[in-house]
């Protein structure tokens, strides 16, 4: 256990918003000072060739990233880089400033380890973001900027809105997030629908070529969510956020009735969401994996499951800052005891590699034929009839209770039973077809993406 972990207990008596404004100014203020920077580093950060990956022309030297929410107006950019982290993801970012919701809006819940949020996009504005970050660009590891909507406008200028910040932040951002997901802005989960995630995507691409990404919520009805992320694509998205928080309090005993919940709770529907992306479109678009992470093995099952990277929040919390590098030490682990060598080797391994389903037959197989004997006569017994595959009906006689109707069998039905038998044996048996290979796929490869991985110049 972590010193951290240790002293859980008591720094969680503490209102959880207050608690993450002294974490705030920890990570501004005095992990980036050059000493404790450079120890902070040493003690957090893993650098190993086999956890680089690629993504969206994005080079990443590990495959864990902080989720948005936590340092909302780019604040913590140098202190979180020293904690491990292979990217960063800094919003969400309005056009104006506001203030966010009514506090006390964060809430624990240290049994399920996850997180209750009703923030609201409380932020500075993208003019003033923008200005901050662009002192610090170009970034050692991969920056992406998630932006959203102000409350205050009308759905009818949303896309004016969203356009807005991105302009302001084009210059200073490697990859961009189209939130329209969150549960803490009203109307904004209306904005999910395909009209205009078309017009939102194409709008973008009329400005940038830099990736551009939809995040999504977890709550969507599973057709509607497919045609989301189709148009999407076909709209220029270079990949997919999954998922944002969810507002299905059942998930936590005691839970409110407003905001969304993040965390352990949230694991298993973020999962599920990610097998059907993957299962859907694994290899025409990369995806991002958030909810519930928060050790190596379940990082290692959400990038076998089709995840190109991950991102942690509440994980962050409840373990604490070593959190980046017991994740990339486990995977380290992992690949090693499966016999991978890189990554790369194990992106939508689960998915491409699926076993074959036993207990169904295939469609459009013709089933193999057997040779059929004619059973040779005995007297006093009615000789078994042999069924083939062609459909050959035998005549069958119900049982009567008493023995005077089986006694009564004509020479002429005996005739026509041997006669059907001998017919059977002398048929040619046809040839076991193969299978259609719309039926039986070849495995496809494991990842298109590229193993060697560049190295960043700043790492």
């Amino acid at each position: 256990m972590s010193v951290y972990q240790k002293l859980s207990p008591y720094l969680f008596r503490f209102d959880a918003e207050r608690l993450h404004c002294l974490a705030e100014w920890t990570l501004k203020h005095f992990v980036p000072l050059p000493l404790v920077q450079d120890c902070v580093v040493s003690q957090h950060c893993v650098f190993d060739e086999s956890l680089h990956i690629q993504v969206a022309g994005m080079n990443f030297y590990n495959p864990v990233g902080l989720a948005a929410g936590f340092d909302k107006n780019a604040t913590m950019i140098k202190g979180l880089s020293a904690l491990g982290f292979g990217f960063l993801e800094i919003g969400t970012i309005t056009q104006n400033p506001q203030e966010g919701n009514a506090k006390p809006r964060l809430f624990r819940y240290e049994e399920e380890k996850s997180l209750q949020n009703a923030m609201g996009f409380n932020n500075d504005g993208s003019s003033k973001v923008a200005a901050r970050l662009k002192g610090l660009y170009p970034y050692s590891i991969p920056l992406g900027i998630n932006v959203g909507k102000n409350k205050v406008i009308a759905q009818s200028d949303s896309l004016k809105n969203y356009e807005n910040v991105l302009l302001d932040c084009l210059e200073v951002g490697d990859y961009f997030v189209f939130n329209l997901s969150s549960p803490n802005t009203p109307k904004l989960r209306e904005l999910q629908n395909v009209t205009f995630v078309q017009e939102l995507f194409e709008m973008a691409r009329s400005h940038t070529n830099k990736p551009l990404f939809l995040k999504i919520s977890p709550d969507m009805k599973k057709d509607e969510m497919l045609k989301l992320v189709e148009m999407s694509i076909k709209s220029g998205a270079s990949g997919l956020i999954a998922t944002n928080t969810t507002i299905d309090y059942s998930l936590i005993a005691g839970a409110k009735d407003f905001g969304g919940i993040s965390g352990g709770a949230l694991k298993e529907k973020s999962k599920e969401v990610l097998k059907i992306l993957s299962e859907a479109f694994f290899g025409k678009i990369a995806i991002i994996s958030v909810g519930g992470i928060d050790n190596a093995q379940e990082v290692y099952e959400r990038l076998r499951l089709g995840a190109s990277l991950v991102q942690v929040y509440s994980g962050l919390v409840f373990r604490g800052p070593r959190l980046c590098r017991e994740i990339n030490e486990g995977l380290l682990e992992l690949l090693k005891q499966d016999g991978f060598s890189t990554i790369a080797d194990i992106i939508g391994y689960d998915i491409t590699h699926q076993p074959k389903r036993r207990g169904r037959k295939p469609k459009n197989i013709q089933p193999e034929v057997r040779e059929v004997v004619a059973a040779p006569k005995k007297r006093g017994r009615k000789p078994k009839s042999a069924m083939s595959t062609e459909s050959i009906s035998s005549q069958v006689v119900q049982k009567d209770s008493t023995s005077k109707v089986r006694n009564t069998k004509t020479k002429q039905d005996r005739s026509v039973n041997v006669q059907a038998n001998n017919e059977i044996a002398q048929a040619p048996i046809p040839t076991k077809e193969e299978p259609s290979s719309n039926i039986l796929e070849d495995d496809k490869s494991v990842s298109s993406l590229p193993k060697d991985v560049q190295k960043d110049s700043k790492e």
